[in-house]
């Protein structure tokens, strides 16, 4: 097993603040586009950062190589389900409540880390400081969580789509050979393909006027939450000293709405 370096430690924390900002951008994406529009604007805009990036490093993209099931797959599971699932849900509930469901996933990789990675085994004290960390998180937005009968069912898409980031996880480490650039690109392709003709049926976006503060966050979502922070997550993952764990940053994310409810006093309801 690989040790982290401060490289490493610097990427990750890049990669929590950037996560951190996604929530609440998907909010604001939902006002004026559906959760499959969502979807698919951010794997069309996240791909153009990564295969310029291939272009100018003359990177081969392996898209519809012999592996191509295993980019198809992960581009299904690791961008297009858990993309909807959370925009879909995130339409009924307040963004830092989709932040704290999305804390979960340290607790569903430790049990997948177990059973599916050589580094990632179960033991008393992981469990205990995951436990820890997650009642912290809920402690501190205990006044603002409220599932009800209104949104538990939006509650739940939330946290299947955190689920399919760890499943997305795992399997990434079936290509970790492969250049990080190439796998993130590629996974973007697949996941491209998938959405156009579920899109173009169900949502047709090209009919939607949308406001401007949901077109702003929508490329954001797409170029930096997705395009920039594909490529550091699948190349921390492919170091191989954090695996599937790498999901827990996702812990960091609180801070960004504590600092939006208690410093900037925003609305809840975002």
């Amino acid at each position: 097993m690989k040790q982290p370096k401060l490289i490493d430690y610097i990427l990750l924390t890049i990669l929590a603040l950037i996560w951190a900002s996604a929530f609440f951008n998907i909010k604001i994406a939902t006002y004026s586009f559906g959760p499959i529009t969502i979807a698919f604007l951010r794997v069309l805009l996240g791909s153009i950062p990564v295969l310029f990036l291939c272009y100018f490093k003359k990177i081969q993209i392996e898209a519809f190589s012999k592996d191509w099931h295993w980019f198809a797959l992960i581009g299904f599971i690791n961008l297009v389900a858990p993309f909807f699932l959370i925009a879909y849900g995130i339409k009924s509930v307040q963004s830092n409540l989709a932040a704290i469901l999305m804390s979960t996933t340290p607790l569903s990789s430790t049990v997948l880390g177990h059973f599916y990675t050589k580094y990632e085994k179960f033991n008393f004290v992981k469990t205990v400081g995951i436990l820890i960390g997650f009642s912290g998180i809920v402690y501190l937005f205990s006044d603002n969580v409220v599932i009800n009968e209104n949104n538990f069912f939006s509650a739940l898409l939330i946290l299947l789509g955190a689920t399919c980031y760890v499943i997305g996880g795992v399997l990434t480490l079936k290509i970790s050979k492969k250049k990080n650039e190439n796998v993130t690109g590629s996974i973007l392709i697949w996941a491209t393909i998938i959405l156009v003709p579920i899109v173009s049926i169900i949502e047709q976006p090209w009919n939607v006027t949308p406001r401007l503060d949901s077109t702003i966050s929508v490329i954001y979502l797409g170029l930096i939450s997705t395009g920039v922070a594909w490529l550091l997550r699948f190349k921390i993952l492919k170091k191989k000293w954090i695996n599937i764990s790498i999901p827990s940053v996702l812990f960091d994310t609180h801070f960004w709405n504590y600092f939006k409810l208690y410093f900037f006093k925003r609305d809840n309801n975002i």
